[in-house]
């Protein structure tokens, strides 16, 4: 039973929140932007960008907290800044 609970993600956890990871990005951040929940959790470092994929359990293991819900860009609003900046 404590397999199947681990393949769980808070249910607090949406796109858009800040979340802290238990250990730093190489970038030297730990604060990550979750932009895709679904069969894996994608989240985008907030100090350099990068965009990572994780599963369900493996983000479960790794999430030591979250920081602020529904922080920051938006997912949509992203997609849409990023339109503007193209040249």
């Amino acid at each position: 039973m404590s397999e199947s609970m681990s393949n769980v993600i808070p249910s607090s956890v949406q796109p858009g929140d800040i979340v802290q990871m238990r250990k730093p990005h190489p970038c030297g951040s730990d604060r990550w932007q979750v932009y895709r929940i679904g069969a894996d959790i994608g989240i985008r470092c907030l100090g350099c960008n990068r965009r990572v994929m994780l599963d369900r359990a493996t983000f479960n293991k790794r999430l030591k907290k979250i920081i602020d819900p529904h922080l920051g860009i938006e997912p949509e609003d992203e997609k849409s800044s990023l339109k503007g900046d193209a040249r």
